[in-house]
């Protein structure tokens, strides 16, 4: 397959306008040389800025710290410390969100640039002014009004002031709007190119988070309580995510859906591409790591052959206990087998990508390849798990590193209070003992990790090499837009059956009523389930670890009381607060950015800071 192929502009060209700082998007360079300008240059080629502004997207699409953590999903396992973002005390001079923040603007500004440089109407135009509201939409669920620019920024103005959170929705929704009527972007784009169906994907998600912001009132957030004082927002999400649905159905196993050998296929809506074939940097650092990411730490990937994964973002308590019986994204989603690798004698390194972990994507038959690692869920019996174990002792679980192979066996069932291991005792036997949850998780090979992000192409060196496409609009991702929306706007019956629509492709039954969802997690006598749940239980099953979880919550008035009831780090609202009670809905607006821009003053702060 094709894929729209990124190449930094400025990388290419010897002039060119370049942001000088991470640290501030105000301030803007000029780098021409040669008697030519940017101006003459883009207005001739503005999609070469076009290029520059898609590849930007890659700073701004994943971060374990900013999508993932402070929630109720994740937990760090193995002596890794919590962060600002879990225990919810982030500073304004945070780097990562100093970061974030000036590379979404830089998005911003370079499809400025190509809006400023291209023929109102042409496909570019539009492309850009997706990307510029996708930008947009990023910055308004961390940190809500900000300041909201139109031009390309190559001048030395620096005074930018907050722009009105409803007035930056209102401008989205009418920028997006005339793009899919008005536009000439195709209908469907499967390789990384806006096009009208991830135009109304991003509509969507913008009504349903105008909604929210715009049209409830919070009324206390350890409760999570809200009052819904308008509909409007919430039927017009729900008309657009089923625009972007378009009558798609859930057909595709969820299995396929996220199998690398399926890239581009019907349910990506829009992904940011990476391409291995073809590469001119270092091949082993020029991907990223979402795969090194979400699970537990398997040994050094040149001993054992394994993934490379640190212990950060591991499943949670909840997490455990979050997939129900039966569930067929539970194996889509976690890699529950990891496979040995032999290591020969005087060997630096165990064999790769046809052993070891990657075995599962580049072995034909695995019947009878030798396993490593292999994680039962909650709903298997400990009885069930030693008749595996009968059954394949003297077969795939045989092997070991007496015999020259990288990994002893290590068998799991991984249920709460206590996690059963089966090991080798000193009599050759594989034998099980009960662990707390506790110990468990100090321990190397603590759990399954997602797969979701597996190249199955990685080199053993390095923790940025996958080069899957990082999907960032779906289908299944649309029902659950929509389902939420019609809950809102008081449609129960609509919004459970997109539910049902998602849990029957997952393998579940339907649900009769919102109130028949039995969740298996555990929950304290002071939490009190609502409808809402559901829909967050279920798009946290859905769209597992693909940096969701916190726009979610937020977004729904769920975080405080997410964290009081399933987060270690938070017993109250006051610990999500500072010294005057104000919770820290929002991520500060970073330190710099306020002394750089002459329209932010500190009282412009967000509330918490």
């Amino acid at each position: 397959m094709k894929k729209i192929t990124y190449i930094s502009v400025f990388a290419a060209l010897m002039t060119g306008l370049f942001m000088t700082s991470c640290s501030n998007f105000l301030d803007a360079e000029n780098k021409t040389s040669g008697g030519q300008t940017a101006d003459d240059y883009f207005t001739k080629d503005p999609g070469a800025l076009l290029t520059s502004a898609y590849e930007s997207t890659k700073d701004i699409v994943f971060s374990t710290d900013l999508y993932c953590r402070g929630t109720d999903l994740y937990i760090h396992t193995r002596g890794s410390a919590a962060t600002e973002f879990d225990t919810h005390t982030l500073t304004a001079a945070n780097g990562t969100v100093t970061s974030f923040y000036s590379n979404t603007f830089k998005t911003i500004n370079y499809a400025n640039g190509v809006i400023s440089y291209s023929a109102e109407g042409s496909k570019e135009n539009a492309e850009a002014h997706f990307l510029r509201n996708y930008g947009y939409y990023l910055l308004t669920q961390h940190f809500g009004s900000v300041p909201y620019i139109t031009k390309y920024i190559n001048d030395a103005e620096t005074s930018y002031p907050r722009t009105p959170l409803n007035e930056i929705y209102s401008a989205m929704i009418e920028d997006l709007t005339n793009i899919y009527n008005n536009s000439n972007l195709e209908a469907q784009n499967h390789i990384g190119r806006a096009s009208k169906q991830s135009v109304a994907a991003l509509l969507a998600k913008v009504y349903l988070a105008a909604g929210w912001d715009l049209n409830t009132t919070l009324n206390d957030a350890a409760k999570g309580t809200y009052t819904v004082n308008g509909t409007e927002y919430f039927n017009q999400a729900a008309a657009w995510a089923e625009k972007a649905i378009n009558g798609i159905n859930l057909t595709m196993s969820f299995a396929d859906k996220w199998s690398p050998f399926n890239e581009g296929n019907a349910e990506e809506i829009w992904s940011i591409q990476y391409e291995r074939t073809g590469y001119t940097g270092d091949i082993t650092t020029g991907g990223h790591s979402m795969q090194n990411c979400f699970g537990g730490y398997y040994g050094t990937a040149n001993d054992g052959g394994m993934k490379a994964v640190d212990s950060n973002d591991q499943q949670s308590e909840k997490s455990m206990y979050l997939f129900e019986p039966g569930d067929l994204r539970y194996e889509a989603t976690f890699m529950t087998t990891m496979y040995n690798a032999q290591k020969p004698a005087g060997a630096t390194a165990a064999n790769w990508g046809t052993e070891g972990y990657y075995a599962y994507y580049n072995v034909a038959d695995l019947s009878n390849f030798p396993i490593a690692k292999k994680y039962f869920p909650y709903w298997y019996t400990k009885e069930q798990v030693q008749a595996y174990v009968d059954a394949n002792k003297d077969g795939v679980l045989a092997l070991r590193t007496s015999e020259g192979y990288a990994n002893d066996v290590r068998v799991a069932l991984l249920t709460l209070p206590n996690v059963v291991v089966w090991t080798y005792n000193n009599n050759g036997e594989l034998a099980p003992a009960e662990q707390s949850i506790a110990t468990y998780n100090v321990q190397t090979s603590n759990g399954v990790c997602v797969k979701k992000f597996d190249d199955p192409n990685s080199n053993q060196v390095g923790r940025s090499n996958s080069y899957r496409d990082i999907v960032i609009f779906h289908v299944s991702d649309m029902y659950l837009i929509a389902a939420e929306a019609y809950l809102m706007a008081g449609q129960s019956s609509q919004a459970l059956s997109k539910i049902n629509d998602v849990r029957k492709r997952a393998g579940l039954a339907a649900l009769a009523s919102f109130g028949a969802y039995d969740p298996q997690y555990t929950t304290t006598s002071s939490y009190t389930a609502t409808d809402l749940d559901l829909i967050l239980d279920e798009r946290a099953r859905e769209l597992y670890a693909e940096g969701h979880r916190w726009m979610d919550l937020r977004r729904t008035k769920q975080l405080v009381r997410y964290n009081i009831e399933f987060s270690e780090y938070v017993s109250s609202a006051n610990d999500m607060a500072n010294t005057k009670g104000e919770i820290r809905w929002y991520r500060p607006i970073p330190s710099n950015e306020i002394s750089a821009n002459t329209g932010i003053t500190e009282e412009d702060q967000n509330p918490g800071y």
